[in-house]
């Protein structure tokens, strides 16, 4: 996940204020009957979604909250408060804090560990799929995924699967995005905003002030320390909530088949385009070594960089979803030694095997957030200790893709374990090359440099 401390200053919420000042964004859909309230810890709702559930509670409409963890992890070194002793302090202040913002609101607390939640997905799930089982339209509201914690992660992916497979409508609320980030990190296109009039934004402040463990300190004492400074705090004194639109799932099969069958052999003029030819040359240059042993191409399409590879590596493994780019690229590579092309769709399917390279190249934002969070994980399985990934993404938004290029390095860089040794970005196109904690540096692996 992102790396980030509470106790950063932060990003100025002036900063923030100047990017939303500029923008014109969509209001949220507030017609559902029952507002559903998934928070990882307590206090996420009321930060990311106070005025939203007085809004709701204020025309009548039916509101549950799902606290999924007590917060007992928030100081870990406190001198003054055990573990249980937060968590029942914590429960207290978020009952407190909902019933300053609709007394009739129902409220659900899961007990699970603060910061474990990725062991208790069946929990989440079990325990959201109960509440949205009766009749009505429903809205359910999660931390962001991309928020750069991984409660809030976990709780949003689980939120996902069960939305969808129920078939209800979503949204997802960032808590730590404007601490940890700048303007140009936030998925624009996806945001929507409830608008607070003035008697709400109070109450939401009331709300608010409730969470005192964590907007000020347990003691003087070392480990005590205030959670949420002031500039934290300034994020949610807005006259506005922002809730993020969740991408669509990820393209099938049938896309890319259709695709290639509208736009012949060569649709996005790899072989054509001096813009396909420069990036190829650029990505080349960027790999740290001269050679590799084994390869892993994700999404190889035709092939025409597959047999760029094939001359820096002893062995390549290219995979692509479409039967249509497999069959050019079969023609193209023939029966050249050590390279081996599958039909895969990723990332459910995964090859087999160990790599000291794997290529992402045009591919990531074609996955939802969550297979895209499956597919990094299984990359990082699948790199040996001392492996690469390179990962090269077109920038311009396509309104047919999941994700944008920059959403899906926002995740690489995001992800734990990584470190990044290369970085090139243009207004088109953004590459990376990453490598696991103590990787070196080209000049260093090569005795350049100590």
């Amino acid at each position: 996940m992102v790396s980030f401390s509470h106790r950063d200053p932060g990003t100025d919420e002036a900063l923030w204020h100047r990017a939303f000042a500029d923008r014109a964004l969509r209001t949220l859909d507030e017609t559902f009957g029952h507002l559903v309230v998934v928070a990882a810890h307590p206090d996420d709702e009321t930060l990311g979604a106070a005025g939203l559930m007085a809004r709701t509670a204020r025309r009548g409409a039916r509101i549950t909250v799902l606290i999924a963890t007590d917060g007992e992890g928030s100081h870990p070194e406190s001198p003054t408060h055990t573990p249980v002793e937060l968590a029942a302090m914590r429960r207290q202040e978020v009952a407190e804090a909902l019933h300053q913002l609709g007394p009739s609101i129902d409220l659900h607390f899961l007990g699970l560990p603060d910061g474990g939640t990725d062991d208790h997905r069946e929990a989440i799930a079990t325990a959201l799929g109960a509440v949205l089982g009766g009749s009505g339209t429903h809205l359910v509201v999660v931390p962001w995924v991309g928020d750069g914690h991984r409660d809030h992660r976990v709780a949003a992916e689980v939120t996902a699967e069960v939305c969808a497979d129920l078939g209800v409508s979503w949204r997802e609320y960032p808590i730590w995005l404007w601490h940890w980030g700048s303007p140009d990190e936030a998925p624009w296109g996806d945001l929507e905003v409830v608008l607070l009039d003035e008697p709400t934004a109070d109450l939401k402040r009331a709300a608010m002030h409730h969470h005192r463990s964590q907007i000020a300190a347990l003691s003087p004492a070392p480990g005590d320390e205030v959670m949420l400074h002031e500039g934290m705090q300034a994020h949610f004194d807005r006259p506005f909530e922002v809730f993020v639109r969740p991408a669509g799932p990820s393209l099938a099969e049938g896309f890319f088949n259709d695709f290639y069958r509208r736009n012949g052999d060569d649709p996005w003029g790899f072989e054509s385009r001096w813009y396909e030819q420069r990036k190829r040359s650029i990505a080349l240059a960027s790999l740290p070594r001269a050679r590799y042993a084994s390869a892993l191409e994700l999404g190889c399409s035709t092939g025409v960089f597959t047999e760029l590879l094939a001359d820096r590596c002893d062995a390549v493994r290219a995979v692509d979803i479409a039967d249509a780019p497999l069959e050019i690229a079969r023609r193209r590579l023939g029966d050249r030694e050590g390279v081996h092309l599958d039909r895969l769709e990723l990332p459910g399917e995964w090859p087999a095997g160990a790599f000291d390279l794997v290529v992402l190249s045009e591919v990531g934002y074609y996955w939802s957030p969550a297979d895209l969070t499956v597919a990094i994980d299984r990359i990082r399985r699948a790199m040996d200790a001392g492996g690469h990934l390179i990962a090269c993404h077109w920038r311009h938004p396509v309104t047919e893709y999941p994700q944008s290029g920059d959403d899906v390095h926002a995740a690489l860089r995001a992800a734990e374990g990584f470190v990044r040794l290369v970085q090139h970005e243009e207004e088109d196109f953004v590459l990376e090359v990453y490598g696991f904690e103590g990787a070196r540096s080209v000049a260093a692996e090569t005795g350049l440099v100590e």
